[in-house]
């Protein structure tokens, strides 16, 4: 299989549901394992994956202050993870009532790779997109260069 080149990802991004066996560890504990995420495909950025929130372990989240703006997706709120005795502040997200485009995430949870104990697409362990804002996850499927990678300026 070709890898996807990010580079020909579109604007505004893409929503799709995904047929990828994801599991997300955090501090010793399984914050998702399973099938039907739906996956975020913008240009120049690895897919951002959206957790379902039924089959989502909600008890390690607890609601975080603050909240940020994509100029296509609308508001997103934040959670902290507590698991494994440790606390990983605004690690996770949603869009409660995002644009209409993206309104089948509404309530799905997004998070940020690189703070969890790994993150696992197919039985392969995914790199966090490059910077610290970006929630994209790298795998053999995918091919660069990324937006946040400071090998490329010209996309940070």
């Amino acid at each position: 299989m070709t890898a996807e080149k990010v580079a020909d990802y579109p604007r505004p991004p893409r929503l799709e549901l995904s047929p990828d066996h994801v599991l997300v560890r955090v501090g010793g504990e399984v914050l998702f394992d399973g099938h039907g995420c739906q996956r975020v495909l913008e240009t120049f950025h690895p897919p951002t994956y959206y957790l379902p929130p039924a089959a989502t372990n909600q008890e390690l989240l607890i609601p975080a202050a603050g909240r940020s703006f994509c100029e296509w997706k609308g508001v997103a709120d934040y959670f902290d993870v507590q698991a494994g005795g440790k606390r990983i502040h605004r690690a996770v997200w949603r869009y409660c009532s995002p644009t209409e485009l993206y309104r089948p995430i509404a309530g799905w949870f997004a998070l940020y790779p690189g703070l969890m104990d790994g993150c696992w697409l197919n039985g392969e362990k995914v790199t966090a997109q490059p910077g610290g804002f970006y929630g994209g996850w790298i795998s053999s499927e995918v091919k660069g260069p990324f937006k946040g990678d400071p090998q490329h300026p010209e996309l940070i």
